[in-house]
């Protein structure tokens, strides 16, 4: 059972300042954006604001964080060991109290995952040994590069050398995935196949490769791009063929997002011809409807839909490449007369119902908008865990829950 140590932390602030390609750099004001968990009758909640900057939470004490903990161990009723997954919105290796806290948590038998962090926080490369000796037992760690000179650069890192140093020493002894935003001209290239080749040679588990955003279609929602002028991000169907080759070059796992893991097929591994035996545990579509989705998702989605001979099902994409970060302005722009009466939007996506159905519905014909699953696949991120019989059963569970939606929602056909 893995709980979740949320130490808290804001980006920029709780980070040792922001990388240079950071996400969340040049953000100012939030506007609320709309989103599933809102009222029905009021735009706007934590998730749609404040959560989605992650500038809700200054650094939590220790005994804060141990407490919840231990409060999720009681609530929860599956028995068995626990894992504390640490997590937060700054770098949790920059969290004052992380030696403190993983003592703490070792304490009661509960072993340690390090969620995302640069290692900003690490000026003394022992700090690797001490966190081990604590119970740590897993670490995500975005490298970026292991040239310090980069580090210090892009992620603006004053510690470069011991940040790596630690990297190196958690590398040894216990379970550790890099992690590199790939910026185009920076860290790609023969730069890229240097850090890998160091994260191999110190014994590193895997590589997760992400493709630079600097654009409101590739995901930069916060009125916030371009995060770097001059930079253009890498087609989409090119970070693919990179994180394909990576892979085919190094014995570690290496996956990317948004697309893809060669290892596992994802996402979206039942779209695969070798994978078809598994569509006919996809329940039967009895609806008609419209499914609107990412620019990135929905070749794979129509195809999956064509293999099972669905007529009664449309799917359309918007410009922006990532489903879950789909915003008004991006239904705003769709051709209504390509949609049906009843309409599936992302479920995770940041629109509200009343402006879902008003801008749906422009054209004089109203129409019935529902929210499809949160997810349809498994992004790399996660699946550089999993097996390939682990994603496809994942995918078959969303997309029933997206075929219960569109019978639910569509009109009933005869």
């Amino acid at each position: 059972m893995q709980l979740v140590a949320d130490v808290g932390g804001i980006p920029g602030k709780d980070c040792n300042g922001f990388c240079k390609y950071c996400y969340f750099r040049k953000v100012k004001e939030i506007k609320s954006f709309g989103c599933a968990h809102c009222l029905p009758s009021k735009i706007g909640c934590e998730r749609c604001s404040k959560g989605i900057s992650e500038t809700q939470s200054e650094f939590k004490p220790p005994f804060q964080v141990m407490n919840e903990v231990q409060t999720s161990l009681m609530m929860s009723m599956t028995r068995g060991e626990a894992t504390a997954y640490i997590s937060g919105g700054g770098d949790i290796s920059c969290y004052p109290h992380l030696e403190t806290l993983t003592a703490g948590l070792n304490q009661f038998s509960i072993p340690s995952i390090l969620g995302y962090t640069c290692g900003k926080g690490i000026s003394d490369s022992d700090m690797a040994s001490r966190l081990i000796n604590n119970g740590v037992e897993e670490v995500s760690f975005t490298i970026f590069s292991s040239d310090p000179q980069l580090r210090k650069e892009w992620v603006k890192d004053k510690h470069p050398q011991e940040a790596l140093d630690a990297c190196k020493i958690f590398c040894e002894n216990i379970k550790l995935t890099g992690a590199a935003v790939i910026i185009p001209g920076v860290n790609d290239g023969e730069v890229l196949r240097q850090t890998c080749n160091d994260l191999e040679e110190w014994g590193a588990k895997g590589m997760l490769l992400m493709r630079f955003a600097n654009t409101f279609n590739e995901g930069l929602i916060l009125g916030n791009e371009p995060i770097i002028k001059g930079i253009e991000s890498q087609p989409v169907e090119e970070f693919a063929e990179l994180v394909k080759q990576i892979n085919s070059e190094y014995k570690f796992r290496v996956s990317g997002t948004p697309l893809c893991d060669p290892e596992t097929g994802g996402p979206f591994a039942i779209a695969k011809d070798e994978n078809e035996i598994f569509l006919q545990f996809i329940k039967p579509v009895t609806g008609e409807a419209t499914i609107i989705t990412s620019k990135i998702a929905e070749p794979f989605i129509s195809k999956i839909f064509d293999k099972l001979e669905v007529d009664s099902v449309n799917v359309v994409a918007v410009e922006k490449e990532i489903a879950c970060l789909i915003t008004k302005e991006d239904l705003e722009k769709l051709d209504l007369s390509e949609l049906k009466d009843a309409v599936i939007i992302p479920g995770r996506s940041f629109v509200h119902q009343l402006d879902a159905e008003r801008i749906l519905s422009a054209d004089g014909i109203e129409r019935i908008v529902g929210r499809g699953p949160d997810t349809l696949s498994v992004d790399g991120e996660l699946s550089i865990d999993m097996t390939d019989e682990n994603v496809i059963e994942r995918e078959l569970e969303d997309f029933n829950d997206l075929v219960d939606a569109i019978n639910f929602f569509g009109m009933r056909l005869l």
